[in-house]
């Protein structure tokens, strides 16, 4: 697996992705996982970061643990939200930590905010669009889980209105990542989608989306992401776009449709200097 717009890394028998854009900014620890280097096995190995879908508890703590010492983070730091495919965006701080990993979870989760160091969000991905973003200036994280639903539901834009509102960021300061997802070349989606899709006036739909015989299209959740966060005042020139399809590497990256829903989870995970 190699990518011309993301930095592959690896680390004894890990592999793990990060964002070129938020590494120069200096201001924050972050990776997004691949399947490698945890002790996860069968349809999970070896990297599962998910607590949910029948993994064993105690391999996913040790998945947690060695995903956190190569990005320099402690996981008592974590904070990991129930995600349901809305655009519901929490502010959490450091009395959150330990959340969905040590202690009850947030639920009806899919963006998480802060302006706290050593306040580590995580959100998980099987497909789904990964988006990160830093406001260096303000110093205000946030990660957010677009998947198609959340993507027409705007979660992006969403994301970056909070980081307004909550703590006066502007977006011409904000970097921004999208990770990791089920690319063009695999995501097949019927007719409700596209209507969903199509609410979103200010679209280049054009670019986003190609239409098959029977009433299917081809969808790329990563090119609409990209636009809305363009809309929401975000400098094309300070997002890192993936280029890299789960579904096409789902030996290297858990895919949920590759796999028929027989995988483990992928994480991002972004923490404050």
């Amino acid at each position: 697996m190699t990518s011309k717009t993301l930095k592959i890394n690896r680390k004894g028998d890990m592999t793990y992705i990060t964002f070129p854009k938020l590494d120069a900014c200096g201001a924050v620890r972050h990776l997004f996982s691949t399947r490698s280097g945890g002790v996860s096995s069968g349809r999970y190995a070896s990297m599962n970061l998910s607590f949910n879908n029948g993994d064993s508890r105690k391999n996913v703590l040790e998945n947690y643990g060695r995903l956190c010492s190569a990005a320099g983070i402690d996981p008592s730091h974590l904070v990991l939200s129930r995600q349901t495919h809305t655009n519901n965006v929490r502010r959490v701080d450091q009395s959150d930590r330990g959340a969905g990993i040590f202690k009850s979870s947030f639920t009806d989760v899919d963006g998480l905010i802060t302006d706290q160091p050593g306040v580590a969000l995580v959100t998980q991905y099987a497909d789904c669009t990964p988006l990160l973003f830093c406001d260096p200036k303000r110093r205000v994280i946030a990660s957010s889980h677009a998947g198609w639903r959340g993507t027409v539901k705007e979660i992006g834009r969403v994301t970056v209105e909070k980081m307004i509102n909550e703590y006066g960021c502007s977006p011409k300061d904000i970097i921004a990542a999208i990770g990791p997802c089920i690319g063009k070349c695999c995501y097949e989606v019927d007719e409700p989608v596209i209507s969903e899709l199509k609410k979103l006036t200010y679209l280049r739909f054009d670019r986003i989306y190609t239409e098959k015989d029977g009433g299917k299209y081809m969808l790329d959740l990563a090119e609409a992401n990209r636009q809305i966060l363009v809309c929401s005042g975000i400098s094309e020139a300070n997002i890192d776009v993936s280029d890299l399809c789960t579904c096409c590497f789902h030996d290297e990256l858990h895919s949920h449709r590759a796999t028929n829903g027989q995988r483990g989870n992928l994480a991002a995970i972004i923490e404050l200097k």
